[in-house]
């Protein structure tokens, strides 16, 4: 059972830093990004196949899966930002499916529906057993770094440009901003973000293969921004651990309705997802963390 808990914390943490990831994207910029996995896929491809393939470090495979994803998200949605945020939610999803299927089909390179296995663990040699406890809190350390990141990107200037741009393009343009330059690095800055989540996830795994990186995983990291409360980095955070432990604890129901059969059982878990998240948004629609909003000052207490 202890183990199991360790492996549902170290999702956690990994999907926690997907949540921060969109809620760069999403949260502070408004940008609606179905084709998160997509750069998540990238991440973990880039670093499994130059640490099993090349013999790169762990280190440096990780870092490359950044700047690879950070490169990615720049160039490919550069092109896309000029849509409407309903034509730019449908292209990115696509660009998800596009990178899955590039995953399947191009076997010399990423060992197609086979997938990449022995994909290098740190120190799990040297520790053994006690690998899986480590990589936890390896996993809440690179979560803390990022969220104290975001939090600083959050309060700096250029946050408060991405937050006026979510609010009112046309508005954040009037004032002199570039609008699009804004958006490109808001893309690149979510999508390094997502390629360390997904370089976290393979080196966990030690195996990655196409099929995981599906649609439904950006629908879950949504869930949990929008019921931690979007635009709130310690919601996001907060989002994804709720997420994780209920599609976790989901899984004892077949021991409660034992008449269930694994697709029953299966619809029974994304319905009750379902129903969470709207009860969620109706006792707060805000999210369990609302976006804390600046206090305006009363022009009265000044006279």
């Amino acid at each position: 059972m202890t183990s199991y808990l360790i492996a549902m914390a170290t999702f956690a943490a990994i999907y926690a830093v997907l949540g921060l990831a969109l809620n760069v994207m999403w949260g502070m910029t408004g940008m609606v990004n179905l084709g998160l996995v997509g750069f998540y896929a990238v991440g973990a491809y880039v670093s499994a196949i130059l640490t099993v393939k090349l013999g790169w470090p762990i280190a440096l495979g990780m870092a490359a899966a950044i700047v690879a994803t950070a490169a990615v998200g720049a160039v490919t949605t550069f092109g896309l930002l000029r849509l409407r945020d309903d034509y730019l939610a449908i292209v990115t999803l696509g660009f998800a499916e596009v990178v899955r299927t590039v995953a399947e089909n191009e076997i010399w390179l990423t060992r197609g529906t086979d997938g990449i296995s022995g994909i290098p663990q740190p120190l799990k040699a040297a520790l053994g057993p006690d690998f899986n406890p480590a990589y936890l809190v390896f996993c809440l350390v690179v979560l803390g770094v990022v969220l104290a990141l975001v939090e600083r990107l959050r309060a700096s200037p250029f946050g408060r440009v991405l937050r006026a741009i979510r609010e009112d393009p046309q508005i954040a343009a009037v004032a002199g901003k570039n609008v699009l330059r804004f958006k490109v690095k808001a893309f690149a800055i979510g999508g390094a973000i997502a390629g360390l989540a997904g370089a976290l996830y393979g080196h966990y795994s030690s195996y990655i293969v196409p099929e995981i990186y599906v649609p439904l995983l950006t629908v879950y990291i949504f869930l949990a921004v929008t019921a931690g409360g979007v635009g709130n980095n310690w919601g996001a955070v907060l989002g994804a651990f709720i997420i994780v432990f209920f599609l976790e604890s989901t899984r004892f129901l077949i021991q409660v309705i034992p008449w269930l059969s694994p697709v029953q059982l299966a619809s029974l878990r994304e319905f009750l997802v379902g129903l969470g998240l709207l009860l969620v948004l109706l006792l707060r629609p805000r999210g369990l963390l609302p976006e804390p909003l600046p206090k305006l000052s009363d022009p009265a207490a000044r006279r």
